[in-house]
């Protein structure tokens, strides 16, 4: 099994930067790709960024530009450095891995696994 454990939420003003931080312990050597989700009050869950255990790295939408996502493999790390914060990147965000879960048929499938979410809230 895989914990994760999210740190640096805030409240941070317009403009500003805040960086999460997301550590994973236990069966870390499973763990695929790391990334972030966010959700905003009333709103669906939805992608920030992920990044392979290589380092390619995807974003959503409407961070990219402003949030660079990074991964330290050694420290079973993901990191989300975020840059002139709006008003509407308040939110829950939320650490997602994946880690591939062997069957006793000897298949793996890949599954996910969630932080507890830390907040984000960026005041105008």
């Amino acid at each position: 099994q895989v914990q994760l454990v999210e740190s640096g939420g805030g409240l941070v003003q317009a403009g500003g930067s805040l960086r999460l931080s997301c550590v994973a312990s236990g069966s870390v050597d499973s763990i695929n790709t790391m990334g972030w989700y966010r959700q905003a009050p009333g709103r669906q869950r939805e992608l920030v960024a992920t990044i392979t255990r290589g380092g390619s790295s995807s974003y959503g939408h409407s961070v990219k530009g402003r949030f660079t996502i990074s991964r330290d493999n050694a420290k079973n790390t993901v990191y989300l450095q975020m840059n002139s914060l709006k008003p509407e990147d308040t939110a829950v965000y939320y650490c997602h891995v994946k880690v591939f879960v062997s069957t006793t048929k000897g298949t793996r499938y890949l599954a996910p696994v969630w932080g507890q979410g830390t907040l984000v809230t960026v005041s105008s």
